[in-house]
């Protein structure tokens, strides 16, 4: 009977269910993000070697 208790008040216990809702929170955030990610940094490396070979053929004017 004393299993039965134990096995009744832990199915009752809904201590851990806050954190395992941040947990899937936070992994639904951290994948968005890495998806994100993905997308734009083809479009930021072609941006960032375009800015790159502008400012190599600008000469710079000294007085």
């Amino acid at each position: 009977m004393k299993f039965f208790k134990l096995a009744n008040k832990f199915s009752r216990d809904e201590d851990g269910a806050v954190t395992v809702d941040w947990v899937v929170l936070t992994a639904a955030v951290v994948g968005l993000g890495i998806a994100v990610l993905t997308s734009v940094s083809g479009g930021t490396k072609a941006l960032g070697n375009t800015i790159s070979s502008d400012l190599a053929t600008r000469s710079v004017v000294t007085y």
